[in-house]
């Protein structure tokens, strides 16, 4: 059965990747499903959607999503015993300030507030996955960012083949399937776009915004 259309703030996000890159062919991506989580962006006006994102704005409804996130993490932390737990995040707009500074210049920037967070969270015994759909050929830049910007990273996922090809959502359920496997619980999984949370495996979803695909 043929997967569905890629939608365009994921082919953005895919040429995005590509020309940092330097890479000639466009990565083939999937569209999933509307997210069952809250969605921050029905809070956005429908004047401000038309316009370009602003960075304040998007920091403020950054950290509104983080407030909510914040008891409930630290609240399963505290009940945990021997249960191994763990988070789940995007990177591009979800961890990293991708779309707000230019790609050749690195190291990209955290998001202040979902950094805080997760490190809270893992001083308080939680891991930390990134599941991501950026390519394999940058998995070490990638892992160098994260740390770089002040991220605990217990794994990072990319996409090598087979998976450039698969479709988005189906990847990160995937993943984050095989994360489970190796015995942990994944309390929350963090990201900007539906294709990071639909699927499954996580006990809450957590949306920030992409004001309708504005961001990648």
């Amino acid at each position: 059965m043929p997967s569905a259309a890629p939608s365009a703030a994921t082919q953005a996000k895919a040429a995005r990747t590509a020309a940092a890159l330097g890479l000639t062919a466009v990565l083939v991506v999937g569209v999933a499903p509307a997210a069952s989580a809250a969605d921050p962006d029905s809070h956005v006006t429908s004047a401000a959607a038309l316009k370009d994102v602003d960075y304040g704005t998007w920091r403020k409804d950054v950290a509104a999503v983080v407030a909510e996130a914040r008891p409930y993490i630290e609240a399963r932390a505290q009940d945990a015993g021997r249960e191994k737990q763990a988070i789940v995040l995007d990177i591009d707009n979800s961890s990293l300030e991708t779309d707000f500074h230019p790609f050749w210049e690195l190291p990209t920037p955290a998001i202040a507030d979902v950094r805080d967070l997760v490190r809270d969270a893992h001083d308080r015994g939680v891991a930390v996955f990134f599941v991501t759909a950026r390519p394999g050929i940058i998995h070490s830049l990638t892992d160098w960012n994260l740390r770089k910007a002040g991220y605990p990273v217990d794994g990072l996922y990319v996409r090598s083949l087979p998976d450039l090809f698969a479709e988005v959502s189906a990847y990160k359920t995937e993943k984050r399937a095989e994360i489970e496997a190796k015995g942990y619980t994944i309390v929350a999984n963090i990201g900007n776009n539906t294709t990071d949370l639909v699927g499954g495996h996580a006990e809450r979803t957590f949306k920030l915004p992409d004001y309708g695909g504005k961001l990648s």
